[in-house]
């Protein structure tokens, strides 16, 4: 029986990523891609010619049976998502339970995730903290909102750039404008940026400065 390698690639800067990374992606049989175009990419950077094939929110549902059966049948399989580390607020779950369920090795290595560096970077509490990942675009939005309100844990959210005014707007009524967080993009990239401040503070900083780039929200949690 083969096994699955779940395979955290840069968020940025191509050279974050692992040496081990680099060797288990050129051994592998196949590599499960979020998009073959932007890890083609990658892989053209570090040599890797190995088979590719797209594995994403739209077809993993499909997939998942035929991976598990060439795993069970000998062959070793890369799993990589645009950026970071599959399965977190990435495709990669589903295809890691039913390897688990068929009593499939699963090795996830060590590498990138966009909210690590953004949560040290906070200057916020960062010894308990929950990662919330994208919130709920339209029904179950609000309701999130009010149940985390009692929240005492520093909270990461991740959220788009052309979203983000809203979403602090929102934080600021839920939680109060007063409220310590910090703003982090483009991490590991050339114009990487964190500010810090109030919800207030930040919501003032980006109507006046557009945000781009990804980003990563870090919020306090609450003093009571």
């Amino acid at each position: 029986m083969g096994k699955l390698y779940v395979v955290p690639t840069p968020v940025g800067n191509l050279e974050d990523i692992t040496f081990r990374a680099i060797r288990v992606l050129k051994e592998a049989d196949l590599i499960l891609a979020e998009d073959t175009r932007t890890s083609g990419i990658l892989l053209k950077h570090f040599e890797i010619k190995n088979a590719m094939q797209s594995h994403h929110k739209f077809n993993e549902h499909k997939m998942v049976e035929s991976v598990v059966n060439r795993i069970k049948a000998g062959e070793t399989i890369a799993l990589i998502s645009d950026a970071g580390t599959p399965g977190i607020s990435d495709p990669g779950f589903l295809v890691v339970r039913e390897c688990v369920k068929n009593g499939i090795e699963v090795q996830c290595l060590p590498g990138a995730t966009a909210f690590v560096p953004a949560v040290v970077a906070s200057g916020l509490p960062n010894d308990r903290f929950c990662f919330e990942g994208f919130l709920p675009q339209k029904k179950g939005r609000m309701t999130r909102l009010k149940s985390l309100s009692t929240e005492t844990r520093t909270m990461i959210f991740y959220e788009s750039p052309h979203r983000l005014l809203k979403t602090l707007t929102q934080f600021g009524e839920y939680f109060g404008t007063e409220r310590k967080a910090s703003v982090s993009r483009e991490i590991s990239k050339m114009y990487e940026e964190t500010v810090r401040g109030t919800l207030a503070e930040l919501i003032e900083h980006f109507t006046a400065v557009e945000p781009r780039g990804e980003i990563v929200i870090v919020l306090a949690g609450t003093d009571d």
